[in-house]
């Protein structure tokens, strides 16, 4: 079986990691494919929205560091250049992509699986879902873009607490924390996706993506320049059809029917 699946339905782009014997740890060939199909998704207009999952008892453990060079075998740079092209280029396709991203974490989700995760823009969780800041147990700084998720999202102390111990946080705890938007049965789970993805892929796609650029870029810039871009991307969205036939259906109190342009 292919180590990633991927399937187009009703607009929704689902791809799942699928090596469930090792609880879907990624390795440098699903990395990029991932990578690739984000980016195709961004480009493809029947694609409206984005889920990803993983198959059995885990949503992502982490990078597979088997066969990973030893220190004795890295020259200087090699470490930052690997993380450059790999953990960070990843979870920069997730955060980048044009088109609504919900993480569907159906098990484990620990290190880069646990960053991967979070930089979804919506993320459901099976009551079994955990996730592992699991760095800290193997003597490593944190990659995959978790320093700089986690404060945004809980802020600094509580990343901090997750970072320097490395416990264990259970759906229930990260639902309450607020990294997780919702949490649903297991066997719920896959329903709840595809619902909240065909909702999203029924939507103003071009405005979807103009807003989640909005709300990526707000933390790490001013009133100013946050307002500048706001005026941008309204400017931006009132060209669009979708803008239109927004305004439209509101003056004829009709619903509206979005086309994705």
């Amino acid at each position: 079986m292919p180590a990633v699946l991927h399937t187009t339905a009703d607009q929704v782009l689902t791809i799942t990691l699928n090596r469930p014997e090792t609880l879907n740890a990624l390795t440098p060939d699903q990395r990029d494919e991932v990578v690739q199909l984000l980016a195709k998704a961004s480009a493809t207009a029947d694609v409206r929205a984005v889920v990803l999952t993983g198959t059995g008892r885990g949503f992502c453990a982490g990078a597979d560091l088997r066969g990973a060079a030893t220190t004795d075998e890295r020259d200087v740079g090699d470490v930052a250049r690997t993380l450059r092209t790999g953990a960070q280029r990843l979870i920069a396709a997730v955060l980048d992509c044009e088109k609504p991203v919900i993480a569907a974490v159906n098990g484990t989700a620990a290190g880069l699986g646990a960053h991967l995760a979070l930089a979804c823009d919506l993320v459901l969780a099976a009551e079994s879902a955990r996730f592992i800041e699991v760095f800290v147990r193997r003597g490593l700084v944190p990659d995959g873009g978790g320093a700089y998720l986690l404060p945004r999202l809980i802020g600094p102390q509580r990343a901090k607490e997750l970072m320097f111990f490395g416990d264990a946080l259970t759906a229930t705890d990260a639902e309450r924390l607020g990294l997780v938007n919702r949490v649903v049965p297991d066997g719920d789970l896959d329903k709840t996706a595809r619902a909240w993805a065909e909702r999203l892929a029924a939507g103003p796609t071009r405005a979807l993506a103009l807003t989640k650029q909005l709300v990526n870029a707000s933390l790490d810039t001013d009133r100013t320049t946050a307002f500048a871009a706001e005026a941008a991307a309204q400017e931006i969205n009132m060209t669009t059809v979708d803008a239109q036939e927004g305004v439209r259906s509101f003056v004829e109190r009709r619903k509206p029917t979005y086309k994705g342009h």
